[in-house]
């Protein structure tokens, strides 16, 4: 319950609204209550972490409405396009330092402050990247679903 504020930061970033961010912290509780033994704290963060980007993304590419003929005559991917790395192409036009970053706040969960001081930066500095990223992975994502 400790890490509920941090998850809900991360599912914001990726949703940008409250409810489907909330939506998708609870799919993603529901997914491993069950299913997944965990040893450490450390490793249930990590596991939280890692499905929830999932289901955020999941949630992300379904906003894209098709009509339901557009659905019919779609057809099967070949196995080279399944291997489509989703997350990475968001991610292009990326600064290697703005890649970190956004790493280090989504997926490790970590605070501004502490990034600044592992990074040797401004609290500030850190902040104007990681703001910088979200608009690019904007971006990119939009240009990927028109």
């Amino acid at each position: 319950m400790d890490l509920h504020d941090k998850l809900h930061h991360i599912a914001l970033s990726y949703l940008r609204n409250d409810e489907d961010a909330k939506d998708a912290l609870q799919d993603t509780w529901l997914k491993l209550r069950n299913k997944t033994t965990v040893e450490s704290k450390d490793e249930a963060r990590n596991k939280l972490i890692a499905v929830l980007r999932n289901v955020c993304i999941d949630r992300l590419r379904k906003t894209k409405e098709m009509p339901i003929d557009a659905i019919r005559r779609s057809r099967i991917p070949s196995s080279e396009e399944t291997e489509f790395d989703f997350a990475e192409h968001l991610k292009e036009g990326l600064t290697q330092l703005q890649q970190s970053i956004f790493n280090l706040v989504t997926h490790d969960g970590m605070e501004y402050k502490d990034i600044a001081s592992q990074l040797s930066m401004s609290i500030e500095a850190v902040r104007m990247n990681m703001s910088r990223a979200r608009k690019r992975i904007l971006e990119n994502y939009k240009r990927m679903n028109q």
